[in-house]
């Protein structure tokens, strides 16, 4: 009965748990609120299909793919290009698809957004983002 009630407890501390990425994600709002439309563009489209915000399914978690790029002088504007043009062999042998029918503006968003959730981005300053309308100075392998 002991190891009902201690298992019960634990199940109840999991789910009620402070969550570290909502909180991230919450603090990046807060901080810069433009970012809730990259956020409503990612729930909108197809992405959650295949990327989870604290689960990797069968791309990466957007935590991840921020995490790798916000170092990147380009990183914005590189996620931005891989959203629409997509790509192979960043993350394994993974196909991520295209999305032509997502604006450069609206894969800017959705990126600024995934480089948001790193920890410290929140605080980074916004002027260091480039205007949706800078070309995007991208080198390709």
């Amino acid at each position: 009965m002991v190891m009902v009630a201690f298992g019960v407890a634990n199940v109840g501390w999991l789910i009620m748990r402070p969550d570290p990425v909502s909180e991230r994600q919450d603090a990046a709002m807060q901080a810069r609120p433009e970012l809730l439309a990259g956020k409503a563009l990612v729930q909108g489209s197809d992405c959650m299909r295949c990327h989870g915000f604290e689960r990797s399914y069968v791309g990466p978690t957007f935590a991840d793919i921020g995490k790798r790029y916000a170092a990147r002088a380009d990183g914005a504007e590189y996620i931005a290009r891989k959203i629409r043009e997509g790509g192979a062999g960043e993350w394994g042998r993974n196909i991520m698809p295209r999305h032509p029918q997502i604006t450069q503006q609206q894969a800017l968003q959705m990126a600024q957004w995934m480089i948001a959730l790193t920890p410290g981005a929140a605080s980074a300053s916004t002027a260091s983002d480039p205007p949706a309308s800078a070309p995007a100075a991208v080198t390709t392998r």
